[in-house]
C-alpha cells in the first residue's frame, strides 16, 4: 500500500471508505436478505464486517455475490417487419441501461436585500404619509444597479419600489406645494 502524499495513485480497492459508503453496503445486504439470497446469519455478519470496513476493497467483498441494483431482463428481438418495398435498415437495439441523470433541486438564487427594501419601503408610504418615498426610489435604483452585476432576484421588487416611490414622492410633494401655496 502506498503512503499518502505519493506521487503514485492509490488503487481504488484500497481507497478508504466514507460513512455513506458503509451504509449503501448495508443497505445492498438488506435487499439480499429481503429477497432471500441471505440467511439471516449471513446477514448480521455481512452488516458487521460492513461497519467495520475501512476501504472501498473490504466493502466490495462484502457484496461481490450479490446483484447490486434490479435483475437485467434478456433483450427481445424485434418483432418481424411487415412487407416493405425497400430494404430496411436494421433497428438498434435499445440499451440494456438507460442513465437518467439525477434530478437534484434547482438552485434558488438569492433576493436582492435593496430591491426588497424598495419595495417595502414603497408599500409604507400609505402609514408613513409619504416619507418613505424617496427612501423607495433611492433603494429601487441601488437594486437596479446591483442586479446588473450580481446574479441575484428581485428585478420586479426594484422595479415596483421606483414605481411607487416616484409616484408617491411626487403625490406627497404636491400635495405639500398646495398645502404651501394655499396656506
Amino acid at each position: 500500500m502506498m503512503q499518502p502524499g505519493s506521487p503514485w495513485p492509490v488503487p481504488q480497492s484500497a481507497m478508504r471508505a466514507a460513512q455513506a459508503d458503509r451504509e449503501r453496503t448495508v443497505d445492498v445486504l438488506k435487499a439480499a436478505f429481503a429477497e432471500g439470497r441471505l440467511t439471516t446469519d449471513e446477514y448480521h455478519d455481512r452488516s458487521e464486517r460492513a461497519h467495520c470496513a475501512q476501504t472501498y476493497g473490504q466493502l466490495a467483498v462484502l457484496v461481490q455475490d450479490l446483484p447490486v441494483g434490479p435483475m437485467p431482463t434478456p433483450m427481445l428481438p424485434p418483432p418481424p417487419a411487415p412487407f416493405a418495398p425497400f430494404p430496411r435498415v436494421a433497428p438498434v437495439p435499445p440499451a440494456p441501461y438507460a442513465y437518467a441523470p439525477p434530478a437534484w433541486p434547482p438552485v434558488r438564487r438569492r433576493t436582492n436585500g435593496p430591491a426588497m427594501a424598495s419595495l417595502l419601503l414603497g408599500l409604507g408610504q400609505v402609514v408613513s404619509l409619504g416619507a418613505t418615498g424617496l427612501p423607495a426610489l433611492i433603494c429601487g435604483l441601488v437594486a437596479k444597479n446591483q442586479l446588473k452585476v450580481r446574479d441575484e432576484e428581485g428585478d420586479g421588487m426594484a422595479t415596483a419600489g421606483i414605481i411607487l416611490g416616484s409616484l408617491g414622492t411626487a403625490l406627497w410633494g404636491l400635495f405639500f406645494l398646495l398645502a404651501v401655496t394655499r396656506g
